[in-house]
């Protein structure tokens, strides 16, 4: 698939992926003409890209990370350095705060659904 079909299909701009080949976050394969050809796997990638970098972490963290997304990964980052562990370790105490928030929210609306649902089925003549 191009630049162009991949921009389409995950909602991420032609010019946020070139950024990101430009990171060394993807590698997309070129063609004869030159064009930038992308694997099946690459929508996927780039969604997984785009929710780390949502969750504020810097490009070069993500480069580090992306290679244990699809499990084990047999690597470490280049250098470990304590900054950059003490940085993934507060982005994660981010993140884990907005999913208790998110579940939080996800169970009010489960309550009120279920209130609303029978609330209408008590008002809805037989």
């Amino acid at each position: 698939m191009r630049i162009g079909e991949l921009a389409r299909a995950t909602g991420v701009s032609v010019r946020a992926l070139r950024h990101y080949e430009d990171e060394g976050l993807i590698r997309p394969a070129r063609g004869d003409n030159g064009y930038r050809e992308y694997c099946a796997g690459a929508e996927d990638v780039v969604r997984q890209i785009r929710r780390l970098i949502e969750a504020g972490l810097p490009t070069r963290i993500v480069r580090d990370i992306l290679p244990y997304l699809d499990g084990p990964a047999a690597l470490l980052p280049r250098v470990p350095c304590q900054e950059m562990i003490d940085q993934v370790a507060a982005r994660r105490e981010q993140l884990d705060r907005r999913i208790r928030c998110l579940t939080r929210d996800r169970e009010a609306l489960d309550a009120y659904l279920r209130d609303a649902r029978a609330a209408a089925t008590r008002l809805t003549p037989a």
